[in-house]
């Protein structure tokens, strides 16, 4: 069924003075401001803030400064000026960046430094961004709220002693607290809409395939997926037409192009819209009480607008509650095959080419042990035993395989769903942001945090966790919207609709 076509009588775009991408490049290509100015502002408030937060792990600087002179210069000769001209943007740190430290929070890659750029990135310097710096996170992206950082873990803006969640954690916190308009995450499971909600921006994961991934150091390489985070829908769709390019180096990129989701969000109708509600994912004991009346609240404001809710069934993707824990067929198919990739793609570090080497030892084989069991930290050993064991002989059928059925399933029961509906409205994480070192101690309890983000990365369809409130607390909830394959515009018209309708994105964290 069609999605309602944009209604130009309602005014998607911003009134209020809140410092946006959209504004930032704006006055810049106006005159109004300097590029040069406007990077020193950003890099001062990172200093100012950053000592409480911790949401980045390099700090560039000197570049960011002669960036921004050479972009001043450009202007002055009255040259083309791109789409993010002026612009501070963060990247996460499992991202390349020639000539600038790529660890991937790890020990392993501490002083590895990339000689070529992701393409993401050679796209953010082609609209004339300004990389002001690297964002902490999970080791590898293994991880649900940046504690497995291998140099410190990052604090959330809104109370720093709860998780920013992860493992984009310092991408989501350096939005959250204003110390960059924009910043790149990665998802894998979550990585993005989790730590999205749990800072209150907006996280988005388009379809797979939609943005290249050469460059973007690999954990599960058929699930990951580089996105956006910012504090609006506009500006999340202005990252997003930067870096939704063409790229032959990647084959699973996309040959289609991509929409203009700016457009998308410029005038959002979402009247006669269809939203489909899974009726798996709202189980007694599934869902705090502060999510549930935000969802709910959340729901009442489509409802305004004209959306029609409707239940859909997801039953593979299924939420079990037994003896107050949570289960999900998601979350096991999810980290059979996530950690089976893992054990392949991580196999690389082994201290002859690149990385840290240990220099403890008596023989090649030594070498390759010592190095591995000193450059990893526990979540990612204990990812790559998982997985090894899954792919080893006797169990490859018995797991991996039974997992990949299980995968096709999740993604045919999404199929049927979106025969019927526009968008997928649910939760995007069952409580608001946890104390940092409440769960640390139980992995299991830590993966269940992406319980309800992990479907959308198995049936590869784009998704959006979008701020919808605050708990007693004054942590935010986000809730989470899933889209059909390619069709991305959709979640960023119908969230740019809901931030036209709510002031959720007005409220800024102390930092």
């Amino acid at each position: 069924m069609p999605f309602p076509a944009p209604n130009p009588d309602i005014n998607g775009t911003m009134t209020e003075k809140l410092q946006t991408a959209v504004g930032i490049r704006d006055v810049f290509l106006r005159g109004e401001r300097s590029a040069l100015d406007i990077a020193e502002e950003h890099l001062a408030a990172i200093k100012r803030i950053e000592p409480s937060v911790d949401a980045f792990l390099t700090l560039c600087e000197d570049g960011a400064l002669e960036r921004a002179k050479e972009l001043d210069e450009k202007r002055r000769r009255g040259e083309r000026l791109g789409l993010l001209a002026g612009v501070p943007v963060a990247v996460k740190d499992n991202i390349c960046t020639r000539g600038v430290r790529t660890t991937c929070g790890s020990k392993i890659l501490g002083n590895f430094v990339p000689p070529y750029d992701a393409h993401v990135v050679q796209r953010l310097l082609a609209e004339d961004a300004v990389i002001i710096g690297k964002t902490n996170m999970d080791e590898f992206a293994m991880g649900s709220s940046t504690e497995n950082s291998g140099f410190k873990v990052t604090r959330n803006p809104w109370d720093p002693t709860r998780i920013p969640g992860g493992s984009s954690g310092g991408s989501a916190a350096a939005v959250a607290a204003g110390m960059v308009p924009l910043a790149l995450g990665s998802d894998t499971g979550g990585s993005i809409r989790q730590p999205g909600a749990f800072c209150g921006v907006i996280g988005v994961k388009p379809t797979y395939g939609r943005v290249s991934r050469y460059g973007l150091v690999a954990f599960g390489s058929s699930l990951d997926q580089i996105g956006p985070l910012a504090r609006t829908a506009e500006d999340a769709a202005l990252l997003l037409d930067v870096i939704a390019a063409r790229d032959e180096r990647d084959s699973t990129c996309a040959r289609h192009e991509p929409e203009d989701y700016v457009a998308a969000t410029r005038a959002p109708n979402l009247e006669g819209a269809r939203f489909g509600v899974p009726e798996e994912f709202y189980v007694e004991g599934g869902l705090s009480a502060e999510v549930c009346d935000a969802l709910e609240a959340a729901r009442r404001v489509f409802e305004s607008m004209g959306v029609e809710f409707v239940d859909v069934s997801l039953p593979h993707s299924r939420i079990d509650v037994e003896g107050g824990a949570l289960s999900s067929y998601a979350v096991g198919t999810y980290y059979v095959l996530c950690t089976a990739e893992a054990s392949s793609n991580l196999a690389r570090y082994d201290g002859v080419k690149y990385g840290y080497r240990s220099d403890d030892h008596d023989s090649m084989i030594d070498m390759y042990s010592k190095t591995r069991g000193q450059g990893f930290g526990e979540e990612v050993k204990r990812r790559i035993m998982l997985g090894a064991y899954a792919l080893s002989s006797g169990y490859y059928e018995a797991y991996f395989l039974k997992a990949a059925r299980v995968r096709r399933l999740i993604k045919e029961d999404f199929d049927r769903a979106f025969e019927e509906v526009d968008l997928i409205f649910c939760p995007a994480t069952p409580t608001p942001a946890f104390k940092i070192g409440e769960k640390t101690d139980d992995p299991l309890e830590m993966y269940l945090s992406d319980i309800f983000t992990i479907s959308a990365n198995l049936a590869g369809i784009g998704a959006a966790s979008v701020p919808c409130g605050f708990s007693p607390e004054g942590l935010p909830i986000g809730l989470q919207l899933m889209a059909p394959h390619w069709q991305d515009g959709r979640l960023l018209r119908a969230a740019a609709a809901y931030q036209g309708q709510t002031d959720w994105r007005l409220k800024k964290a102390k930092g």
